[in-house]
């Protein structure tokens, strides 16, 4: 059956050490970014990053605690019921806290905050995850010593070709980039090895312009939305510019998330402390970075948020204030308004979208 383009499920991750009772399915309405919560699963305990599959048909979550593990839901693409496929820990110690399944549907690649570590997980062909095809340690520390004490991947992404995997690494400011096998599910190191960044940069979350060989990567640590240029040959990384994701004066601030949108236009990165979301305009060639708005997300602690797939909204997730803020995108000039749409979720840490039937 074919998908309905005004009907999307959106499934919310979070964190249950509060009054979270797991992953959320809501139903967003595309044409007003209203979202609507649906019915809730247990997953475990702090399944606080979600990714969903090629498919449509599974969705996957780390749990974020000392024994990490991934668990695998199949999506109910009628009424986005999730229902437990398996979990299994994936050996790269504490606190996995973002994950990533590659384009073949094949591997599911998983980041390890606490543990310094990465690991490629499979997939089987009916959804369920199987135990680690590698793990990788990172080393490496920076000068901030209460958070860069030693290495903490804190995202991992597959690059467009699917041929290269890029690992942010907050605790020792680089991004390590890496060849995958897609067929042996492993990773080895390219020529390159890693790109640094400044000392104290904390190197956290990226995204991929559309079309051009282009990276954004968002730096947790001093508020910093750096653009590199990706060799497509070999996958090696260069710094092109640098900007402040908050105004002059700004002190008491950890940025968390960042998307560019489908037109390659606009780039969007949300801050903690100062609670909101900057837009950038990247000028035509998407090399250069014009901060155009910073807008408060209307809650505490925007941790993710996300684009709809028409580019149309922006749903800031505020998880600290248990909220999740709905905001229109001009199409013009790509600035943020909010619609007054909000909706009550209990520690949102991640939200993921799949086409309903």
């Amino acid at each position: 059956m074919d998908s309905d383009p005004a009907r999307l499920h959106a499934f919310v991750g979070t964190y249950t050490d509060g009054e979270s009772e797991g992953i959320y399915t809501c139903s967003l309405d595309t044409a007003t970014g209203t979202l609507d919560r649906v019915s809730v699963t247990d997953a475990g305990e702090n399944p606080s990053y979600l990714a969903v599959h090629p498919s449509g048909e599974y969705l996957f979550a780390v749990n974020e605690v000392d024994d990490g593990a991934v668990t695998a839901f199949d999506v109910d693409r009628e009424t986005g019921d999730l229902t437990l496929l398996n979990r299994v820990v994936t050996g790269g110690g504490a606190d996995p806290c973002y994950c990533e399944v590659d384009a073949t549907g094949e591997h599911l690649l998983v980041a390890h905050y606490t543990g310094g570590s990465v690991a490629v997980v499979p997939i089987r062909d009916d959804g369920r995850v199987d135990e680690p095809t590698h793990l990788i340690d990172h080393e490496g520390s920076g000068p901030r010593e209460d958070r860069q004490e030693a290495a903490h991947p804190h995202s991992i992404r597959a690059g467009p070709a699917n041929r290269f995997v890029y690992v942010p690494d907050l605790g020792a400011d680089r991004v390590f980039v890496y060849e995958f096998d897609a067929d042996a599910g492993r990773l080895e190191p390219t020529e390159q090895g890693a790109v640094e960044l400044p000392g104290g940069a904390g190197p956290r979350h990226m995204a991929f312009h559309p079309e051009a060989p282009l990276v954004y990567l968002l730096n947790e640590l001093n508020s910093t939305l750096t653009v590199l240029e990706r060799d497509t040959d070999t996958g090696a990384l260069a710094v092109l510019e640098t900007a402040s994701t908050v105004p002059d004066g700004v002190e008491d601030n950890l940025t968390a998330d960042v998307h560019v949108h489908g037109s390659g236009e606009w780039v969007y990165a949300s801050n903690r402390g100062h609670d909101s979301v900057a837009v950038f305009d990247v000028g035509g060639d998407g090399r250069t970075l014009s901060r155009t708005q910073v807008v408060p997300t209307g809650g505490e602690w925007p941790r993710n948020f996300v684009l709809t797939p028409s580019g149309d909204h922006l749903l800031a997730e505020n998880a600290h204030t248990d909220d999740v803020v709905t905001f229109a995108i001009d199409p013009v000039d790509g600035t943020l308004a909010a619609t007054g749409d909000s909706l009550a979720i209990p520690s949102p840490t991640c939200l993921q979208f799949v086409p309903g039937r």
